[in-house]
């Protein structure tokens, strides 16, 4: 452990998705200083547990049944540094205006989570800095990322993703079982894909390199699907593969 100067921040979750809050957990316990006191599943419990037990920051998802989360700021005398994690980007202006640190669209990226923690604390953000980056260094790669489908984050082993393909404002997952559609851009579904696995072929597919049948300049045959290489990534592409 660090010397006398290592800080705890006593934070909370509060979110009416369980999965969603399983997310925000695990990123909390990557983080040395976070200190996770408590998670709820609507805003009334946490005004309730407020009263009695002030934190340093809150996890706050927005879209919340009986009480929403920017009303939910609003009701507190004491607001703590907040954080918004929440799936709908039009919600953004309204959070700003309450003053919160920062706003996060689901699905959150690991080091967007730490840049966040950084800005609620900038005086400490150096020793958060490092701590998060040496659980990250010294963690296993994920093995799995989650993708919201409706208002559910659903569970998605990378082993089973075969490619992705982008569709307007949509993105198809294609597994061994099927495929899922989930509304997010393909650059936010590829932040979240280790590198070592799964590769971008083309504005519009990436593909997973453990599942790749054959390949071409032009080409990539995976499962019973060929799919293009565009021009911008056939070079990285070709190169990965030795040619």
């Amino acid at each position: 452990m660090p010397n006398g100067k290592f800080i705890q921040i006593k934070c909370i979750i509060v979110d009416d998705e369980p999965m969603a809050r399983d997310v925000i957990r695990r990123y909390v316990e990557q983080i040395p200083n976070l200190k996770l006191v408590a998670e709820f599943g609507n805003a009334i419990e946490a005004t309730i547990f407020l009263q009695e037990q002030p934190v340093d920051m809150i996890f706050l998802d927005i879209k919340m049944p009986q009480l929403s989360g920017t009303e939910f700021v609003r009701t507190l005398r004491n607001v703590p540094k907040i954080i918004f994690t929440t799936a709908f980007k039009e919600y953004a202006h309204e959070g700003f205006e309450l003053d919160v640190v920062d706003y996060l669209l689901k699905p959150i990226r690991f080091d967007r989570f730490l840049r966040a923690v950084n800005k609620a604390f900038p005086q400490k953000s150096q020793e958060i800095e490092m701590h998060g980056i040496a659980m990250e260094e010294n963690k296993p790669a994920a093995s799995f990322i989650y993708l919201r489908v409706d208002r559910k984050m659903i569970k998605v082993l990378l082993d089973d993703i075969l490619y992705i393909e982008s569709d307007k404002d949509y993105v198809k997952v294609f597994t061994q079982k099927g495929f899922i559609i989930t509304r997010q851009t393909i650059g936010s579904v590829e932040a979240m894909l280790s590198e070592s696995q799964f590769i971008r072929v083309h504005r519009s597919y990436i593909v997973s390199l453990h599942k790749l049948k054959s390949f071409t300049a032009e080409t990539v045959e995976i499962g019973n699907k060929e799919l293009p290489i565009g021009k911008l990534y056939r070079n990285n592409f070709l190169k990965l593969q030795g040619n």
